[in-house]
């Protein structure tokens, strides 16, 4: 079928080929142009618009790898049906919102290892992100990433911390990393030296910190600890006793008891790090939203290496995280970053830029938020009869054991109820004492009808421990 279709180019700033682009959508949004209606042919068009052939080429390419055109060889381009279309808008406009595309499942089988996001837009969100990256000039496609490229990322990180009490903070301190771990690692590797260098950690700590520790033949010291954090007099004879460089800590959300360490328990674990030199990097990944205290780094910026990432409050799939050096420091965590990786690969960082700039996205997030507190709440209402420690702004739950439980037989019993969740034990040092205590992170991937029935099969689990005796 062919076209009587007259069209002008449309208005606007950019590149020719995008208001191509804007061109025939416009036409197919007013109905000028119909499913089925055959373009005209490239060099055609391009002579009604006063613009060159490659151009006109472009925009159909782009249009085509949307699904709102379909190109069929010697016969044309033609408008798709609907169905083979990506939308362009993925808004609401009626609902102000974004489509949310993931949907959660009814099942028996839940798994509470780790947190899992609700999607409340930001799928759609990520795609029209990478639909953008697919446009970005092609020399951005073919070249290492550089150091000045990259500034408007680190700049859009800048921003979209600018709510915390992060200390002095430019776009020069920032290092992309590959997610939250990776961000540990290269801080790690920018300060510890020696043949045996030795970090601190809490008691019970993100495992990633172990982790980090035996790629980097490091030795890890755990510290005693409180409900409010590693005690300052544990850390001041740790520190003496062991001659460690960095005191590795989560002040803000305590993974795994989700605790949090005051600012009069900060100031006095910064006065133990000065007298022994300690660096200390803070680990602020599991903080969704704003900082109940200042951070370490605003307290003490010139010693302070702060991580956090998109993952916890966004989507941990696209692997981005953020790592700020201290005053005078960013030399020292670039080259690190540099010499192992070159940098964040550029479709991915200018993924994360658009998305970090974009006005809806916080509102996404303080979305997430909310629908996560909704599971807690759930959880609360079902297992706050127990030693439950829990806040609506973090995505976990930590829960001290009952008499005649143990945290491994419990962890056994639960999933044979279908209900997956983590001993105290993966938490704490291999020479450590674990509490009889679990962590239940909230799943928000499955429906809260099936999250409710998990966390009732758990308080029958509490309520009825085993009545076993060992000879």
């Amino acid at each position: 079928m062919g076209t009587i279709w007259q069209p002008t180019l449309a208005e606007g700033q950019g590149p020719k080929y995008k208001l191509v682009a804007l061109t025939i959508r416009q036409g197919i949004n007013s109905g000028a142009l119909a499913v089925g209606d055959k373009l005209p042919p490239v060099r055609e068009l391009a002579w009604q618009l006063g613009i060159t052939p490659g151009t006109v080429a472009r925009a159909y390419t782009i249009l085509t790898d949307e699904g709102l055109l379909e190109a069929e060889v010697g016969r044309g381009t033609f408008v798709a049906p609907p169905q083979a279309a990506i939308r362009e808008d993925v808004w609401n406009r009626e609902q102000d919102s974004w489509i949310k595309e993931l949907e959660v499942a009814d099942t028996d089988a839940v798994s509470l290892f780790s947190p899992r996001l609700p999607d409340m837009g930001q799928v759609a969100l990520i795609r029209s992100a990478l639909r953008q990256v697919a446009d970005v000039p092609g020399e951005d496609l073919m070249n290492y990433p550089t150091r000045d490229a990259y500034a408007p990322v680190r700049q859009a990180v800048v921003d979209w911390l600018s709510h915390l009490a992060l200390g002095p903070l430019s776009e020069r301190d920032v290092v992309l990393s590959h997610g939250g771990q990776s961000g540990i690692v290269l801080v790690l590797q920018a300060i510890l030296s020696g043949p045996k260098p030795v970090m601190l950690v809490e008691d019970l700590s993100y495992a990633g910190f172990r982790r980090a520790a035996e790629v980097l033949r490091a030795e890890v010291v755990g510290v005693a600890m409180d409900a409010e954090g590693v005690l300052p007099e544990a850390l001041d004879k740790a520190a003496r006793d062991s001659g460690a460089q960095v005191f590795c800590t989560t002040p803000e959300v305590h993974n795994p008891t989700g605790s949090h360490t005051g600012l009069e328990r900060r100031r006095a674990l910064l006065e133990v790090a000065k007298r022994h030199g300690l660096e200390i990097l803070e680990d602020d990944c599991y903080r969704m939203g704003s900082a109940r205290a200042p951070s370490y780094r605003s307290l003490w910026p010139e010693h302070v290496w702060h991580v956090s990432s998109i993952s916890k409050e966004l989507t941990p799939a696209l692997r981005v995280g953020f790592a700020l050096a201290p005053a005078g420091r960013a030399a020292d965590l670039r080259r690190v970053a540099e010499y192992g990786y070159f940098g964040l690969a550029r479709p991915l960082a200018e993924a994360t830029r658009i998305l970090l700039t974009d006005p809806r996205l916080k509102g996404i997030c303080a979305d997430i938020r909310e629908r996560l507190a909704e599971y807690v709440e759930v959880a609360v209402n079902h297992l706050g009869g127990h030693a439950l420690e829990w806040s609506r702004d973090v995505p976990f739950l930590w829960l001290q054991l009952p008499p005649g439980w143990r945290a491994a037989g419990f962890c056994r019993a639960a999933e044979a109820q279908g209900v997956q969740i983590r001993s105290a034990d993966e938490f704490a040092l291999r020479d450590g004492r674990a509490p009889h205590a679990v962590r239940i992170a909230v799943n928000a991937h499955v429906s809260l009808r099936s999250f409710e029935a998990a966390m009732q099969r758990l308080r029958c689990l509490l309520d009825n421990p085993p009545e076993q005796i060992s000879v």
